[in-house]
């Protein structure tokens, strides 16, 4: 299964992205976490311990004078399977956590880990991995480059006209060229019975799950823990295990 979750900031996106990861990798692992939000999020959800590290130097070379091809790329010799078991964290149920770094100035310093990072997830291999994609959040860089491993784009949206208006116009920028299979929403914080079909109605996206608003996630997040480990039996966690379900169906 290759997913990539993405929303308007603040929708929730990171933590039902960790979620699903750690209930996929306990059903059907192994588990690549990836994050490409620049901005910190998923490792928390993972319960990765934080690290901001991007794929070191040492795994990276830059392009020859005349050389075609990207400015930088893993270096000669390792392979994207090969630079997962070595550069992606540990975390728990066995997943693999891997970014390209968090941004603390210009994004400059950045480079040579993003050019890796899309080299790993272009290359590696369908069989054997799971990915599970934390993508940035709004609407501008989403997909530009982002999300091309995933099968299915998840929209993650609340039931709020700010939310709801980065939805529509992310399901437009998710028609890339190739496009996924699927694009559909999944709508989060849901308190009133008419939230579900008011995100269907104004985004055009059918929506696969409906995440309730909870406490215990929220305090979760508010603690920097991972929602399944402080709040394993709470209804957003049973949620996300039904989103899987669903998915898990039609993949």
């Amino acid at each position: 299964m290759r997913v990539a979750f993405v929303g308007k900031g603040g929708a929730g996106k990171s933590a039902i992205a960790g979620t699903f990861a750690r209930l996929l990798a306990r059903r059907d692992g192994p588990v690549l976490a990836v994050d490409s939000d620049p901005m910190p999020g998923l490792a928390f959800s993972v319960g990765v311990p934080v690290t901001d590290a991007p794929i070191p130097d040492e795994a990276v070379q830059e392009r020859a004078e005349g050389e075609e091809g990207p400015r930088f790329r893993l270096r000669e010799g390792l392979t994207a399977a090969e630079a997962v078991q070595r550069y992606a964290a540990a975390g728990p149920d066995g997943v693999r956590f891997l970014q390209f770094g968090k941004l603390r100035g210009s994004s400059g310093g950045l480079l040579r880990s993003q050019f890796a990072f899309r080299q790993i997830l272009s290359s590696l291999p369908e069989e054997g991995w799971n990915v599970v994609g934390d993508l940035p959040g709004g609407t501008r860089q989403a997909f530009f480059g982002w999300g091309g491993y995933a099968r299915t784009i998840l929209v993650v949206v609340e039931p709020t006209a700010k939310s709801l208006l980065s939805a529509r116009r992310l399901a437009r920028l998710a028609t890339v060229d190739p496009p996924p299979d699927a694009v559909v929403a999944v709508a989060n914080k849901v308190r009133e019975p008419g939230d579900v079909e008011l995100v269907a109605r104004r985004t055009g996206l059918e929506v696969v799950a409906s995440v309730p608003w909870d406490e215990a996630l929220a305090d979760a997040e508010r603690q920097g823990r991972a929602p399944i480990d402080a709040a394993p039996d709470s209804a957003s966690v049973a949620a996300v295990a039904s989103l899987l379900d669903r998915l898990g169906k039609v993949s």
